[in-house]
């Protein structure tokens, strides 16, 4: 899943949501890297999503370790902080590595980040037809917010590991 930069927007990528709707993913030691936001009630300041996302963006780009599909995950362990992994093709240093391994159900949405809870509820009604339950949620926002206006659609793919 080769990720290039669209022309129309010179930013995020067109979405193709058949890449991820209702696929597995099994994954060993995939390699991110790591850092982490303050939140409020699970909503992220914008000023500091932005933030870290050019801090993983740059990491990444300046050793030449983009990874050859543009994804990063976002993860709440609590209503008071928001993780990001950003997958790469290297372990970098002067910032968190991790490796995630796992197998992960995902499920495509289209929406507002307020309908979140709504896509969790989907989610485990999707994950009990294939007789899996949820051990952690990841959400992968697939365009910043002023491309997902520029397409029309916001996506949000829901990564379940189970």
């Amino acid at each position: 899943m080769e990720t290039e930069i669209n022309n129309q927007t010179n930013c995020c990528p067109k979405f193709n949501p058949s890449l991820y709707d209702e696929k597995e993913f099994i994954w060993q030691d995939k390699l991110f890297i790591k850092d982490s936001i303050p939140t409020f009630l699970h909503m992220p300041l914008p000023s500091k999503v932005g933030s870290v996302m050019e801090k993983l963006w740059t990491k990444a780009k300046d050793v030449n370790a983009n990874s050859d599909e543009f994804l990063c995950l976002t993860h709440d362990p609590s209503a008071w902080k928001s993780e990001y992994y950003m997958a790469v093709s290297e372990e970098i240093s002067g910032i968190e590595n991790v490796k995630l391994t796992g197998t992960f159900l995902t499920k495509v949405f289209d929406g507002p980040y307020s309908a979140v809870p709504k896509w969790i509820k989907e989610m485990d009604g999707y994950l009990k037809t294939k007789g899996r339950k949820a051990k952690k949620y990841y959400f992968y926002y697939t365009t910043c917010p002023k491309c997902a206006k520029i397409y029309g659609q916001n996506y949000v793919v829901l990564f379940a590991e189970v």
